[in-house]
């Protein structure tokens, strides 16, 4: 299993509909509303890598609203 953490940029106004959007997607486990450089973090649980892509480029890319994303993939976590 794979993480992938989306930060997003949105168009102010558009905040709550693009949010429920992106949770619509498959693959994305939650989305946080945040304060700071982004509008919104999506986190994505992907059993195959290569989803990613089409979620990027065919998925995230079609929302109205969205301005800017950041992909990061996490390598590795710690938990109790």
């Amino acid at each position: 299993m794979t993480t992938a953490i989306i930060l997003i940029n949105v168009e102010r106004a558009k905040l709550k509909n693009t949010a429920e959007q992106i949770k619509g997607i498959e693959c994305v486990a939650e989305v946080y509303t945040v304060a700071g450089e982004y509008d919104l973090v999506a986190m994505l649980k992907l059993k195959d890598i290569s989803k990613l892509s089409k979620i990027l480029t065919e998925k995230m890319s079609a929302i109205d609203g969205i301005t800017h994303t950041k992909t990061l993939l996490a390598l590795d976590v710690l938990t109790d």
